[in-house]
């Protein structure tokens, strides 16, 4: 028995013994691990007092050489009186010699915008406009909207263009022109937006709007008393028809003016029609003087118009048949040859060919063509081609991929031959449409530009006496001079004729409110 306790106590002893030893192991193997990690930690810290070290040195290196830079500066500024200081401090011209400075030209400084600031009313409602024609009539009428909704205290929403009308041109308004300019400098007059604020957007959307066509060439006072009431019962109202809708004549000289800034200074094309533009006017002044011809010889017009002069039969069974497609186009059965005589048609290219050699315009001049396809094509045009060696177009100046942007977009184009129109020498139009009209008025307000407006009624029977032999060359031409001497686009007096609108002088052709000094300065629309 004895025997046996013993052995369990020694077995105790050596149980225990063991786990002393197991345990100064583990401490063991525990102050190594610390003593390791220890030294990992500190060589962490010296590492980043080391890169704390490096990045100090690195910012007092930077910061000295900013404060030597600047001394020497300061230095160059003081010693160098006149010659050297507005050189350091306008950029350091290539040359440091004070006689080389005069020669050079420091590039011009962009001028900060300051936008005018933001008329103040208390807002009737929301006019919503959908414009119809081509670019120029829409182009008006985006004008007469704008003077509308300001003198109605209303919100303007950025026009809508014509998408069904036979161009079938699919721009968007600020396709063509500058939504964000013409926006910001109308924000002393009117309020726009380029959209109805959601709720009302929606319910226009589910067609829960009052939608009307405006009386035309009404009065100001018209809107008033029929417009505007419509507007507070119903929160938005949609004109869909906009063309000649405002009065030319008897209108407040403040809305006139408006007008004229509308159509002068809002309505700039986008960037990319302006610089185009200035490309074309570039290369024509390349070559010297240039006459841009408004040659309105298009089938649009001609099957509008049904002036078929020149036309065979085949082509005036066309033109009859597309008149009859269009159902606006009101007037269906036409006499051509008395619409022709009453000046009521374009001239035909051969007739305009005529008419220039008549007024003397110089052979070799170049002539711009701004118009579309001519009806008829070589055929048409030879006569004229012949008179006029040097007839360019913007797909002679251009090339395919400067216009590719431009296909099938008729309103761009007409943008692009608008902004050449205005820089021309001479601008002739032969026929007097809403281009017609619109650039003769640009050009009067631009100085009087030189425009010959042909009077078609009187040239027709003069060329008809001359090509059946009643009248010589000379007596001829004479007469074409006679006649238009007084129709070169100097100032004049707009034709009014009250109980005739669509027959009097059309305000955009002669904005005279805009374009007579007053007895002290002269009259700013700006």
């Amino acid at each position: 028995m004895y025997g046996r306790e013993m052995c369990r106590v020694e077995e105790r002893d050596n149980n225990n013994n063991n786990k002393k030893k197991k345990m100064r192991r583990f401490a063991i193997g525990s102050m190594g691990l610390k003593k390791f990690g220890e030294i990992r930690v500190e060589k962490l810290k010296n590492s980043m007092v080391n890169v704390r070290s490096t990045k100090m040195k690195m910012w007092l290196i930077r910061a000295t050489t900013m404060v030597l830079l600047w001394t020497c500066l300061v230095q160059l500024t003081a010693l160098g009186g006149g010659s050297w200081g507005p050189r350091v401090l306008k950029g350091w011209p290539s040359c440091f010699t004070q006689d080389s400075a005069l020669d050079v030209k420091l590039l011009p400084t962009v001028p900060v915008r300051v936008l005018p600031h933001k008329r103040v009313y208390k807002n009737n409602g929301y006019l919503v406009v959908s414009c119809n024609g081509g670019l120029n009539q829409m182009r008006s009428a985006i004008c007469d909207m704008v003077a509308i909704a300001r003198d109605l205290n209303v919100t303007l929403i950025v026009p809508e263009l014509d998408k069904t009308s036979f161009w079938a041109d699919p721009s968007e308004f600020e396709d063509i022109f500058d939504v964000d300019h013409f926006i910001t400098s109308l924000r002393d007059e009117v309020r726009i937006l380029k959209e109805l604020p959601p709720r009302l957007k929606q319910r226009v959307e589910l067609g829960i709007v009052h939608t009307m066509p405006p009386v035309s060439w009404s009065d100001i006072s018209y809107y008033h008393n029929q417009i505007l009431p419509l507007i507070k019962k119903y929160k938005v109202v949609h004109l869909n028809r906009t063309d000649a809708r405002l009065a030319n004549n008897g209108q407040p000289l403040e809305l006139q003016k408006l007008r004229c800034r509308v159509n002068f200074d809002a309505l700039r094309f986008t960037p990319q029609i302006e610089e185009l533009g200035r490309r074309v006017v570039k290369l024509l002044r390349q070559n010297g003087p240039f006459l841009v011809l408004h040659l309105r010889y298009e089938m649009d017009m001609l099957a509008f118009s049904g002036c078929t002069q020149g036309c065979n039969d085949e082509e005036i069974e066309e033109l009859t048949r597309m008149r009859y497609a269009y159902p606006w186009w009101k007037e269906k059965i036409i006499n051509s040859d008395l619409k022709r005589k009453d000046g009521l048609c374009p001239l035909t290219p051969e007739e305009t060919a005529l008419t220039l050699k008549a007024l003397d315009i110089d052979r070799d001049i170049q002539i711009y063509i701004a118009a579309g396809e001519i009806y008829g094509g070589k055929r048409r045009m030879d006569s004229l081609a012949d008179a006029y060696p040097r007839l360019v177009r913007k797909e002679t100046l251009l090339g395919p991929a400067d216009l590719q942007y431009f296909q099938n977009h008729s309103s761009q184009m007409a943008a692009l031959d608008y902004l050449v129109s205005l820089e021309s020498d001479i601008f002739v139009p032969t026929y007097d449409g809403n281009m017609a009209k619109v650039v003769e008025g640009h050009r009067r307000f631009l100085g009087f530009k030189k425009t010959i407006l042909l009077d078609r009624k009187i040239l027709v029977d003069l060329i008809d006496k001359y090509t059946s032999g009643v009248l010589s060359w000379d007596e001829f031409s004479g007469a074409v001079k006679d006649t238009h001497a007084q129709r070169m686009g100097a100032p004049t007096k707009r034709l009014v004729m009250p109980d005739r609108p669509k027959e009097e002088d059309y305000f955009y052709a002669n904005p005279e409110e805009c374009l007579q000094p007053s007895d002290d300065e002269p009259l700013s629309i700006l």
